[in-house]
């Protein structure tokens, strides 16, 4: 069955626990401004800001989207499903339109480097991709199948799709400078070669 193991549920609490302990730890050891300084330092470069924000976009937004489905499907809260004339809309939908906003104002440099000296076009931006995408891919064992199974086994690829570009997401932000520079140093020796071909 689709949706929130109990064991991912304890995960995600311990993950956040933890994070929220370390925050905790650094404002008694310098308080928000250290904070501040540790991010200006890490995150100076405009594209690995918005890489942080839309991998925090997409992970908490997939954990809110699980805890409100299985909220709806139990019944409890005030959320209920999204009907059009008795058509249930599901949220890839939203999720999709966002990409398509998103997709359109990057073409339109909205939030890129290339235009204006704020930082928060982009951060908006980032943040509607994370939250588009997790929408989109929570759910995309219904755009895999081409019917609902949501709550049946097959839905599990959803999780697994959520998952593995979470993943992506996590290398991105983590070590993406790393893997850069390996690119760069193995496209060297090409280059040289190269070079010499050309000079000989």
């Amino acid at each position: 069955m689709g949706g929130f193991h109990p064991a991912h549920l304890a995960l995600l609490c311990f993950a956040v626990l933890l994070l929220a302990l370390v925050l905790f730890s650094l404002f008694l050891h310098g308080g928000w401004r250290r904070v501040g300084e540790l991010y200006r330092e890490h995150f100076s470069q405009r594209h690995r800001e918005r890489q942080l924000v839309a991998t925090v976009a997409f992970f908490l937004s997939f954990a809110i989207v699980r805890l409100l489905t299985h909220s709806i499907r139990a019944g409890r809260g005030p959320f209920h499903n999204i009907q059009a004339g008795g058509l249930h809309i599901h949220h890839l939908v939203w999720g999709i339109l966002l990409l398509l906003i998103v997709g359109y104002g990057w073409l339109s440099q909205i939030g890129s480097d290339i235009r204006g000296r704020s930082h928060w076009p982009g951060r908006i931006m980032s943040l509607l991709y994370g939250v588009g995408a997790a929408l989109t891919l929570d759910e995309f064992a219904l755009w895999l199948n081409l019917q609902d199974v949501y709550w049946q086994r097959q839905g599990r690829e959803s999780v697994d799709a959520v998952l593995l570009f979470g993943t992506l997401l996590v290398i991105g932000v983590l070590g993406g400078h790393f893997f850069h520079s390996i690119a760069r140093e193995a496209m060297r020796p090409v280059h040289l070669e190269h070079g010499r071909r050309i000079r000989g």
